[in-house]
């Protein structure tokens, strides 16, 4: 095992797929490095520091900065992806990605289905994403709900840096278009990261946390919230499962199911809001596969459905919370 931050493993995770594989190709606003001040190429990174190094060992072909046009950047991906190259494409915010939504949604998500499964589109794409810095309505979305609702996209959601090598890992090898969500908050979170060529398949959700009482569902930033939660809970004797998505498509629903099978009671956690979003789906899957096993309403934890404020406290006051979790849970415990 090595130690390492979440944004290390993105980097490492690059540079071993492009030493392994010539036609691995990274693309961005200011992957070079530099942030367009002084300091030169690499003088950071880019933005989140999630390049760094790879300018100096790849070359200016292999390592490409584009203009501030997010979809010039997903068409790039695109035509690189149908010449046979692996583009690993970075969009600096995710919430910019409406702008590129025809190329995503219309070309790279439904080349393959389009032609018959006899051309191929292996693109990831890079987007950090998340509220929790004050950045306001237009840089703190999660746009996960919107991505997972798309036929022809895997949507990936590592919550720990060890998930970040072993599913871009699996992404970056995929055959088909990845959307790879990395949360802001997260970037300089450290944990154990194992060496070599360590890959995580898709749909398969970790179990974080174990217990009989409850099943809690996140990812992402949320999922230490509700690490946190289940265990103060399980100081007074209740037992949570905590269940790391991972993947949202595809989705573990096995892993949900057998859970929800145990515990009879379901928490989803989800950092979008409520309508048309993550929550709301896993509850309706669960109440339809699971209902004979239910001991309660499943609930969702979300925001509200409204932008997301500015002012610290305000932001504060519309994320999901710690408390707004263990409230969650004690009232599905209280259901009689």
């Amino acid at each position: 095992m090595a130690k390492m931050m979440y944004r290390e493993a993105v980097v490492s995770t690059i540079a071993e797929e492009m030493e392994r594989d010539p036609n691995v190709v990274v693309l961005g606003e200011d992957v070079v490095g530099g942030m367009g001040t002084a300091g030169g190429p690499e003088a950071i990174g880019g933005i989140w520091s999630t390049s760094t190094g790879l300018f100096g060992k790849f070359g200016k072909d292999r390592v490409i900065d584009t203009p501030i046009s997010e979809s010039a950047i997903m068409g790039a991906a695109a035509g690189l992806a149908l010449a046979g190259k692996r583009p690993i494409a970075e969009l600096m915010f995710a919430d910019f990605i409406g702008v590129s939504l025809d190329q995503i949604w219309n070309q790279i998500a439904k080349f393959r289905y389009m032609f018959g499964g006899k051309t191929k589109c292996p693109a990831v794409i890079r987007m950090a994403y998340g509220a929790g810095y004050n950045a306001a309505a237009q840089h703190s979305q999660s746009v996960h709900q919107i991505l997972t609702g798309f036929p022809g996209l895997k949507v990936v959601m590592p919550s720990t840096p060890a998930d970040v090598k072993g599913l871009l890992r699996t992404a970056i090898r995929d055959d088909d278009p990845v959307i790879f969500l990395e949360h802001k908050a997260l970037y300089g979170v450290s944990g154990d990261v194992p060496e070599g060529d360590f890959a995580i398949p898709f749909g398969h959700a970790r179990l974080a946390r174990a217990g009989e009482d409850v099943t809690i569902v996140s990812s992402g930033m949320l999922l230490g919230f509700c690490e946190r939660v289940a265990d103060k809970l399980a100081a007074e004797g209740i037992g949570c499962d905590v269940i790391d998505l991972r993947t949202t498509s595809p989705l573990d629903e096995e892993a949900i199911l057998d859970s929800v099978e145990v515990t009879g009671r379901l928490v989803v956690v989800d950092e979008a809001p409520p309508r048309c979003g993550l929550a709301a789906d896993i509850c309706a899957m669960v109440a339809a596969k699971a209902f004979a096993s239910l001991k309660a309403p499943p609930i969702g934890v979300t925001p509200p459905h409204s932008p997301i404020p500015f002012a610290r406290e305000l932001e504060s006051a519309y994320l999901p919370s710690d408390d707004k979790i263990e409230a969650a849970v004690r009232k599905l415990l209280a259901w009689r």
